[in-house]
């Protein structure tokens, strides 16, 4: 079997992204892993999943049927893993550890899991957070990227656009180049808001997180 490099990440969100920018999160994925109504999300785009992760509870009828089935007699559609809804972990944590469990620790492409509920959103960055591997967030209205421990994000063709950086960890030490605002190695505690609303003013502009873990987000 080829080796898995990228795997992007159909989340279940009430409110889905859009068809087109489904798509452009599934191009160049080598696996495609539907959550749940992620799978509805996928269907709706034409996008093909490869996995399917949930306990089925917010999918379609249409979808679970299709789950059903791939369950059963037409295993060729996508392999499944279903999940006790009294569990006491979220879908999100548990399709983590099917994607390490199968293909170990490749990019994460992760769309459809920004919209709904503030808490739920709060713990996906919470698991992504402690991915061993990249992880990039395409949604409709943003792209982002979680970056620890010496990674950075080069922005090209955005200039004029809105960034912000939160820190995830206890304390971040981060630099910033070619936006409004810059920082050199500066130390920022968890959850600061003073990396909010940058603006970028030179292609190429980049952010390095040096130590700790942080998620940042460029606005369309």
């Amino acid at each position: 079997m080829a080796e898995v490099e990228r795997v992007c990440v159909i989340g279940g969100s009430p409110e889905p992204s859009s068809a087109a920018t489904i798509r452009a999160a599934a191009s160049g994925c080598d696996v495609v892993v539907a959550i749940d109504r992620g799978l509805d999300a996928a269907l709706a785009a034409g996008v093909n999943i490869d996995l399917f992760c949930g306990d089925a509870d917010s999918v379609s009828a249409e979808g679970a049927s299709l789950v059903r089935a791939a369950e059963g007699d037409d295993a060729s559609l996508f392999a499944v893993e279903r999940y006790n809804p009294h569990k006491d972990f979220t879908d999100l944590s548990l399709v983590l550890r099917a994607v390490s469990e199968r293909w170990g620790t490749p990019g994460l492409v992760c769309t459809c899991l920004a919209g709904g509920n503030p808490d739920h959103l709060l713990g996906v960055f919470g698991r992504l957070g402690g991915w061993d591997g990249s992880v990039e967030l395409v949604e409709d209205s943003f792209a982002g990227r979680i970056l620890r421990d010496g990674g950075a994000w080069t922005i090209s063709s955005h200039v004029g656009s809105r960034f912000s950086f939160i820190p995830l960890s206890s304390e971040v030490t981060v630099s910033e180049a070619g936006m409004r605002w810059e920082l050199d190695h500066h130390r920022v505690e968890l959850l600061s808001d003073l990396g909010i609303s940058n603006v970028i003013e030179r292609d190429g502009a980049t952010i390095t997180c040096h130590t700790g873990t942080l998620i940042c987000w460029l606005f369309n």
